[in-house]
């Protein structure tokens, strides 16, 4: 009987092993497991789906001692315009697509950096990452309000709206600013902050429902779609009877040049972006570039990057502003990695409506 119970207990203990060694399989499978969205075919014009591809990979990275990098996890990405600069000149087919993300810190062989550190920065379109340049990235302190917002109101558009209006368009009170795909992750911004700093502001957007929303949800003083416009310099006529001190731009082409006959003298111009060009194989011409000359226009490019050194005045500004309820943000969110590509490719026609996240991980 004693033999019998012993056997017994033997084969109950050989039992427990088995499960806790399959529970610690399926545990370190799991852990292993990273899910990516892949370029796998080079880009020849627009942005397709096809050109990406969702995979699994059976490893994850990891940051080893002193070796100066961090691996994160992944929880929200941002879909800009920007990610298809990224994608054609720095990603080698087979890699996961780079953009700016929002991600908490799981290994760490960085000094400045801990494990659970919230970031944001430029990541890669998967669940788990090695970044090698922690530097470049910027730690999170201000958790009261939505993560997600650091991929947009509080992150890199946040910080262009900023320096552009600020920093590039020299405003001054009453000066009357037009800003194209107004209803976008940047335009919404710019807006807001020339409304509160006295400016009239009128927007373009692509349809109805973003019209509605620049003049009832964001407060421009008028807004129109430009799709529905039959002649554009006719439009500005109507919204700027007087002409235009300030053009942010966002889209380039045909918008730019009839925006160039209606500028006031010494207008200017903030080159932000130009998406209307940049599936396109062969950009189209501007023809207006005269009134640069008669008007005294000031046209300047920027890139964001030259301005990231005043992200703490940004927040020290915009945080209570936000708090306060007087800047409005609008997110439209793509729930799972799988369902990143689609996400990325509306950008460029204008499916979303305010600013587009992939949302990876609820954590």
């Amino acid at each position: 009987m004693y033999l019998t119970n012993q056997i017994q207990r033997e084969r109950e203990r050989e039992r427990e092993r088995e499960k806790m060694e399959k529970e610690n399989s399926n545990a370190s499978a799991e852990v292993m497991r990273n899910k990516q969205v892949i370029y796998r075919e080079k880009v020849q014009g627009s942005l397709k789906e096809t050109h990406l591809e969702v995979r699994t990979s059976s490893e994850r990275p990891k940051a080893h001692k002193d070796s100066g990098t961090i691996m994160v996890k992944n929880l929200y990405l941002a879909c800009d315009p920007y990610n298809l600069n990224l994608i054609k000149f720095s990603t080698q087919l087979g890699s996961p697509v780079p953009g700016y993300g929002v991600a908490r810190v799981l290994e760490s062989g960085h000094p400045n950096f801990k494990k659970g550190d919230l970031v944001w920065g430029i990541t890669r379109w998967e669940e788990y990452s090695l970044i090698t340049a922690p530097e470049t990235f910027i730690k999170i302190e201000h958790t009261d309000v939505p993560l997600s917002y650091y991929t947009g109101l509080l992150g890199m558009p946040g910080m262009t709206a900023y320096a552009g209006f600020f920093e590039v368009c020299s405003p001054k009170k009453g000066d009357t600013v037009f800003i194209s795909a107004a209803s976008g992750a940047v335009g919404q911004l710019v807006g807001q902050f020339a409304k509160l700093f006295g400016c009239y502001v009128v927007g373009s957007a692509g349809s109805k429902e973003k019209v509605d929303l620049l003049k009832n949800k964001f407060g421009f003083d008028d807004a129109f779609n430009y799709k529905e416009e039959l002649d554009l310099d006719a439009a500005l006529k109507r919204c700027f009877p007087e002409g235009i001190d300030i053009y942010f731009e966002n889209v380039g082409g045909k918008m730019l040049d009839a925006v160039l006959p209606n500028m006031k003298l010494h207008g200017r111009i903030t080159v932000c972006g130009m998406i209307s060009q940049y599936n396109l194989e062969q950009h189209e011409g501007v023809h207006n570039l005269i009134n640069l000359i008669w008007k005294r226009v000031r046209m300047e490019g920027f890139v964001v990057f030259d301005y990231y050194h005043l992200y703490p005045k940004f927040l020290e500004t915009v945080l209570p502003q936000i708090k306060e309820g007087k800047i409005a943000y609008m997110e439209d969110i793509a729930e799972g990695l799988e369902n990143g590509p689609a996400a990325l490719v509306g950008v460029f026609s204008g499916r979303n409506v305010g600013k587009q996240v992939v949302m990876v991980s609820r954590e």
